[in-house]
């Protein structure tokens, strides 16, 4: 299973903007083969932060979704990304 993980920053006044123009992308990866979760999100704390979350089955899985094309999009600039990959070797119930 791979976690991709994250934060990205964007002005305050620009991030429902960014949010609204990536709706469509979190819908095609929901529908992708191997995407088990994906979303990105407005941090409750932070007025400049986008929270990034999505699970997939494989490798495979994410490099077909990222690869596939997509709807263009007008995205605000990034003020920063730290977005990360994460190899997760087992999964047990809290």
């Amino acid at each position: 299973m791979i976690i991709i993980a994250g934060a990205l920053r964007v002005e305050a006044g620009d991030r429902e903007r960014y949010l609204a123009a990536v709706v469509e992308v979190a819908r095609l990866a929901r529908d992708a083969p191997g995407c088990l979760d994906f979303i990105q999100s407005a941090d409750p704390l932070d007025a400049e932060v986008i929270r990034v979350y999505e699970r997939w089955e494989s490798d495979e899985d994410l490099l077909a979704f990222r690869t596939s094309g997509g709807p263009e999009l007008d995205l605000p600039p990034l003020l920063s990304a730290d977005v990360r990959k994460y190899r997760i070797a087992g999964v047990e119930a809290p």
